[in-house]
């Protein structure tokens, strides 16, 4: 399904995200709430996830380590486990407050890396211009319709320091359509459909990789790293859909 050819999931407008919140309102702040009752996965994912990382360090010119941002945070799984040990700083972004005050919980032993808990939704979210190494999306994506996925991407591109990469962790089908998930308010991608997104929003994939060891059933994930197919300079920034609320406009306090 082409970016463009969207009309099905515009259609609900706002009740979309709506939807999507009342339901995770319900889900407990655990990590097997966090993946679905799936949590015994959480230990495949991270060293997939950590091998990814480690070849992208390795890379020429890589992306620095003292800023990350954690999208979609949760209850700070991802960034206790895995961007806490490569990073100085971690950032999460995270739509439901009550997920943020237990990945204070969560992560206080290490807390010195832990840096500002944004209790925002990807659509809302725009990140600090030019503050980030790595910017890790992890099942999160499928909670953004596609013109809002695509405005996201841009302002990352805003976000990303020299030699930053925005890291993409996601379900894909199977097939050549996207799958709606009623229950949870959610969208499953095709790969086609997301290499179109990183193309339309100026990013050029770098690495591509299939998450391995899950259980049978599940959908196939793959990590992708991206990097801006051009530098973005300072003359650019206005052209990018940078129109949502500041965050410095904001009261983060838990």
């Amino acid at each position: 399904m082409d970016v463009e050819q969207n009309e099905e999931l515009q259609l609900h407008g706002g009740k979309f995200y709506t939807d999507s919140a009342e339901y995770w309102k319900k889900i407990p702040p655990t990590i097997n709430g966090m993946l679905g009752g799936f949590g015994f996965i959480t230990k495949t994912d991270i060293e997939g996830s950590a091998l990814f990382l480690n070849s992208l360090l390795e890379l020429p010119n890589p992306p620095a380590r003292k800023y990350a941002l954690d999208c979609g945070a949760g209850i700070g799984r991802i960034s206790k486990s895995l961007l806490t040990k490569y990073f100085t700083n971690v950032d999460l972004v995270e739509q439901n407050p009550r997920f943020l005050q237990e990945a204070r919980v969560l992560m206080q032993i290490c807390s010195s890396r832990l840096g500002i808990l944004y209790p925002l939704g990807l659509q809302d979210f725009t990140p600090d211009v030019a503050k980030y190494d790595v910017i890790w999306c992890q099942w999160v994506l499928g909670y953004l319709q596609n013109d809002d996925l695509v405005n996201f991407f841009k302002r990352c591109l805003a976000g990303l320091k020299p030699n930053g990469l925005l890291v993409i962790k996601e379900n894909v089908t199977t097939s050549s359509n996207i799958e709606v998930d009623t229950k949870d308010s959610s969208i499953t991608r095709p790969l086609d459909n997301y290499r179109h997104i990183f193309e339309k929003a100026g990013f050029t994939c770098i690495k591509e990789q299939q998450q391995t060891r899950l259980p049978r059933g599940l959908y196939p994930v793959y990590m992708f790293a991206l990097r801006p197919v051009r530098p973005v300079q300072s003359s650019r920034i206005s052209e990018i859909d940078t129109s949502k609320t500041s965050n410095n406009e904001l009261d983060f306090t838990f």
